[in-house]
């Protein structure tokens, strides 16, 4: 056991860094900071951990769920050896500082994701313990342990409460990820007062019924924490340590009080407090010579374990480990041998997606994922590649929020190229984590069927209207609506390379392939001409299943003296990113511009005088009718581009009958 008065001293210099940065900024968490202070300095202790490598592959995982506990995961940073520097500290949640208000991937060296929202963390955390499980079973041998590292998630009351923990911690004991440690901080308190006000269930049997091993014991008694993290080593399924904890531990006036939470505690209680905890109060971000050389122990410590780890995969019997290792954190798109499709067959684009998906799947190792207990709907069953965790295929049954956070972890892993899959209508239950995964350019993908009215039958509940324009609206995320199976393909090809989460909007209904795909190489720009006249006075813009009826109604509008060009747009946000004088050779100045799209379409004001869209959800009805009910047929477009020229100019121009 650590001597309990230097594991109290560490404590209390997490404790009052902590409130020194939250005073100095005028704002943050104090209450959960002094909270779980205690477990994590003995936590501390156990990582393995490199704090000059934070990518090391075989690093113990911490995720912090609660990130508003921000000003402890930064104190605890900087002790450890991290790139955070004190100053760094004394500029916590000030503009362009390395401290932000909640910690953020990318920006903070040594975390390992970005939480926001409660909940999300723990699915963060089951997500990380998932790749490790499929790591374990592809890399390591009977002597050789190249993935042999822990998942540790410290959380709280709010992250259990909220329903994206149920889903994955019921994932997590299907999985029985042995190596995940959820450590919950259990002080009753919520900012309305205490959690039984709304709370009152049993959380001991709820994951015991979920099939984890659950310990309790008292946060603040180094000894239980310490014995409670041992047990954890040798458990055969995943553990939650429920750590009976005070807010705002060690505060003079704030102990055990909801009004810790999110405010600063003054310059009286801070000081009352350090003096009680033996500190100077009149020093502020003081850290005790003792305190820091024990918490940068991490650094030699790390530094040795990752070189022992490097030897040990370097060694000469493990070639076959070491050249998979390799092949997954290299992965080698070249070698994809991609489906090609006939021009003038008809498939759906969820059926070539299929296809795509096994393409991918065995060119490239890393590649894996499943669905929303829909892969039968959704196309998305890797063939021949087995059932996680013994292969590829994941089973995340129907929990589609916790499924986005799970693979938002696994992108970040180091090792692997997820995808997701659900009917596009229940990306709702998802937006929280596709959002993040934005927030972070994660390289992940989401497949989501069923684009438009065209899921037909099932009716309006299941036919998503608005949520093409909320993805659109969302910054740093690409959404792919392809117009066939060949542009499918090029799509796929174009967000293989980019840094940053796509998403793919396939049709349930069968589509027309225009041509080849060696014919697609506009794609790259996000939209391009599919028909091109010199004398066009009219442009239609669309995507999806819509391109080929404007396709086809643009030869009728020739009839009625209106000749117009057609725009294939897969991808609106590459092409918004286009320089100007390229979207003017696209979208011809001069001629008017209609676009159709069957969903809420808004977004096309951007380039459109008018646009032939949804303004009312769907209905039950076979896709075909519901396509003529609301305008999305040939006739449907020729009556709108009429409309925008007049009766007149119809009269004037047309060469034949107009209807």
């Amino acid at each position: 056991m650590e001597d309990k008065k230097i594991l109290k001293k560490m404590s209390d210099t997490i404790r009052f860094l902590s409130l020194d940065m939250i005073q100095k900024a005028g704002s943050g968490h104090p209450g959960v900071c002094l909270g779980m202070a205690d477990v994590l300095s003995v936590l501390s202790q156990k990582l393995k951990h490199n704090p000059k490598n934070p990518k090391w592959l075989n690093r113990d995982r911490v995720v912090f769920s609660g990130g508003h506990a921000s000003a402890m995961i930064y104190s605890f940073l900087h002790l450890s050896g991290y790139d955070i520097s004190l100053e760094d500290l004394k500029n916590f949640r000030q503009l362009g500082s390395k401290t932000p208000g909640h910690p953020e991937y990318g920006d903070v060296p040594g975390v390992e994701i970005t939480t926001g929202p409660l909940g999300q963390g723990v699915a963060n955390a089951v997500g990380f313990a998932m790749a490790s499980k499929y790591a374990k079973k592809v890399l390591n041998s009977e002597t050789a342990k190249i993935i042999d590292h822990k998942v540790y998630c410290l959380c709280g009351d709010g992250d259990l409460e909220e329903g994206i923990s149920y889903e994955a911690c019921s994932l997590a004991g299907k999985l029985e990820l042995e190596n995940l440690v959820l450590i919950y901080d259990s002080n009753k308190i919520t900012i309305e007062g205490e959690t039984d006000i709304a709370w009152v269930e049993d959380v001991t049997d709820r994951f015991k019924a979920q099939k984890w091993n659950v310990l309790e014991i008292d946060g603040h008694d180094f000894d239980e924490i310490e014995k409670a993290l041992k047990v954890c080593d040798g458990s055969k399924k995943p553990t939650l340590i429920i750590a009976h904890t005070v807010i705002a531990k060690g505060s003079c006036a704030f102990e055990g009080k909801a009004s810790s939470h999110g405010a600063p505690l003054g310059e009286d209680d801070i000081k009352c407090s350090k003096k009680k905890a033996g500190f100077d109060p009149d020093k502020t971000f003081f850290v005790p010579e003792d305190v820091l050389a024990k918490f940068r122990c991490a650094v030699e410590k790390g530094d040795l374990a990752e070189r022992e780890w490097k030897k040990l995969v370097n060694e000469a019997p493990l070639v076959e480990q070491n050249e998979a290792l390799k092949a997954l954190q290299n992965p080698d798109f070249s070698r994809i041998d991609w489906p090609e499709f006939e021009a003038g067959s008809e498939i759906a684009t969820r059926e070539s997606n299929h296809k795509i998906l096994n393409a991918i799947a065995k060119a490239v190792p890393g590649f894996i994922g499943g669905s929303a207990d829909l892969a039968p709907s959704n196309k998305t069953y890797l063939n021949d590649l087995g059932d996680f965790p013994n292969g590829r295929n994941i089973h995340f049954g129907i929990r589609e929020h916790a499924m986005a956070a799970i693979t938002n972890a696994m992108s970040l892993y180091g090792l692997f190229l997820p995808f997701d899959a659900t009917f596009f209508v229940f990306s709702d239950y998802q937006k929280p984590s596709v959002r993040l995964a934005a927030l972070m350019g994660l390289k992940r993908f989401f497949v989501w069927t069923h684009d438009s009215i065209g899921v037909g039958e099932d009716g309006p509940t299941h036919q998503p209207i608005e949520q093409i324009s909320q993805f659109r609206a969302l910054s740093g995320f690409y959404l792919f609506r392809p117009a066939d199976a060949s542009e499918n393909v090029a799509c796929w090809k174009l967000a293989l390379d980019l840094d940053a989460p796509s998403g793919f909007v396939l049709s349930r209904q069968k589509l027309q392939t225009l041509k080849p795909f060696t014919a697609y190489g506009n794609v790259e720009n996000g939209g391009y001409l599919v028909a091109e006249r010199e004398d066009a006075v009219l442009t239609i813009i669309a995507s999806g299943s819509e391109v080929m009826t404007s396709l086809k109604a643009a030869c009728h509008l020739e009839v009625a003296g209106i000749n117009a060009n057609v725009v294939s747009v897969p991808c609106m946000e590459i092409f918004n990113a286009q320089p100007q004088e390229y979207k003017d050779r696209i979208i011809k100045k001069g001629t008017k511009v209609l676009a159709v799209e069957a969903a809420s379409g808004i977004e096309w004001y951007r380039y459109a005088d008018e646009v032939l869209c949804m303004s009312s959800f769907g209905a039950s009805g076979k896709a075909n009718d519901l396509f003529k009910k609301f305008g999305f047929t040939i006739k449907g477009v020729k009556q709108k581009a009429m409309e925008m020229f007049g009766k007149e100019y119809v009269q004037t121009h047309a060469k034949g009958e107009t209807l």
